[in-house]
């Protein structure tokens, strides 16, 4: 079983860092703010993520299972990441394990810190990655219609 993320002083402290580097448009061409709304408050939230562009599409992983930003993004179907001075709102469209497979696959190479959060190696076979996607919910962005 891989390990339990929590939300702690310590987690807080570490994305703090993350989240100037998204907000300032440094690092990693992945990393962005993201910004969602409260499925309970409606106040928006903010952690920094890895937006990854997989097969010409744009994906979230939850890497760290089910947590706040992924239960508000399924209640909201959109939200904004920010890079820099850019800000861009996407619809969010959460895929099946068999679709969300590959992607995970992907995210767990580009992002190697999450790995001993998703309880699958590298070279195991898709249906261990379909299995994961399960507690690792996979998410395509799509831009907003005007």
């Amino acid at each position: 079983m891989g390990r339990t993320y929590r939300v702690n002083a310590f987690t807080r402290l570490v994305n703090l860092p993350f989240g100037l580097l998204g907000r300032l448009g440094l690092g990693a061409d992945f990393r962005y703010l993201l910004t969602v709304r409260g499925r309970r408050t409606g106040r928006p939230y903010s952690t920094p993520i890895d937006a990854i562009d997989f097969e010409g599409r744009r994906w979230l992983v939850a890497a760290y299972g089910v947590t706040n930003w992924v239960r508000n993004l399924r209640a909201s179907g959109e939200v904004e990441l920010t890079r820099g001075s850019r800000t861009t709102r996407v619809r969010a469209r959460e895929v099946s394990p068999e679709e969300g497979a590959a992607v995970l696959r992907r995210y767990l190479e580009l992002v190697p810190v999450t790995r001993p959060y998703v309880d699958v190696p590298p070279n195991a076979p898709a249906s261990d990655f379909q299995r994961a996607v399960r507690s690792h919910p996979v998410f395509e962005l799509r831009a907003m219609s005007t």
